[in-house]
């Protein structure tokens, strides 16, 4: 069984994100370690890129950071292979946008990011109609897919039918950031998905909390805490310690 697949065996299963580099590349890879130590079951590792479509002002901030610091497309993935040395189990699954990977050329993209200890991808820029490319050179890595509450019906139909993996289930309209209170039309959104897939869906995009984690835990087989994170861990003067807590805490709140 893949690591993917064993990491849903007790649902529901929190996924962080964290982007490698911030706030510098040393701690980064400590923090990533700390939190899939102490709770985290799948974990979102961000590449750094200078145009974030899909991520708001936090996420922005640190992946500029991060940028600015010198992170790589290829210092991110020596830091995967950096953190299966140090024991890291839990699926890594890279979170980046097309340019930079097309940049550094597919399929070395691919083939350096599974040798390096990666279980998939996570592109925003990249709609399905596009994918066949990317999706052919990662063979049996998955190309993670993204439904939001906007997606027409027929569309989400077709995507949700075509998942690998998990389903990214972006829970409000408009860029990644906390919210003061989840969704009302999440249950019935996340029901729609479910009637087209028997992948898990994991939900995204506004949680902030370990009771909003909870909440949404109630009804997706995932939560996934981006923001947040970014912003608790980089206001610290000590990182590592804070990611400890904090992915001990949104573990609690979800068993």
């Amino acid at each position: 069984m893949n690591r993917i697949e064993n990491a849903f065996k007790n649902k529901p299963i929190f996924m962080p994100y964290f982007p490698l580099g911030y706030p510098d590349l040393d701690t980064s890879i400590d923090v990533i370690e700390a939190m899939a130590k102490n709770g985290a079951d799948l974990m979102e590792v961000g590449l750094s890129f200078s145009d974030p479509l899909a991520d708001g002002p936090v996420i922005q901030h640190a992946t500029q950071i991060a940028l600015e610091k010198g992170i790589t497309v290829k210092k991110s993935l020596k830091a995967v292979k950096e953190l299966r040395k140090r024991g890291v189990n839990i699926p890594l699954i890279l979170m980046g946008y097309y340019n930079p990977m097309l940049a550094y050329g597919l399929e070395e993209f691919v083939r350096d990011a599974v040798d390096a200890g990666a279980d998939g991808f996570i592109i925003p820029d990249l709609p399905p109609e596009e994918a066949a490319e990317f999706e052919t050179v990662a063979n049996s890595h998955p190309l993670i897919r993204m439904l939001a509450p906007t997606t027409p019906v027929e569309r989400m139909e077709t995507v949700a039918r075509d998942a690998k993996g998990f389903v990214y289930l972006v829970s409000v309209t408009g860029v990644t950031g906390e919210r003061s209170s989840i969704s009302d039309g999440l249950s019935g959104l996340i029901s729609r998905v479910r009637e087209h897939t028997s992948a898990p869906v994991c939900v995204g995009f506004g949680i902030g909390t370990p009771e909003q984690a909870k909440e949404v835990g109630a009804l997706a087989d995932g939560v996934i805490v981006g923001s947040a994170c970014v912003k608790t861990i980089g206001n610290s003067t000590k990182p590592v310690e804070v990611a400890k807590q904090l992915a001990a805490e949104f573990s609690e709140a979800l068993k």
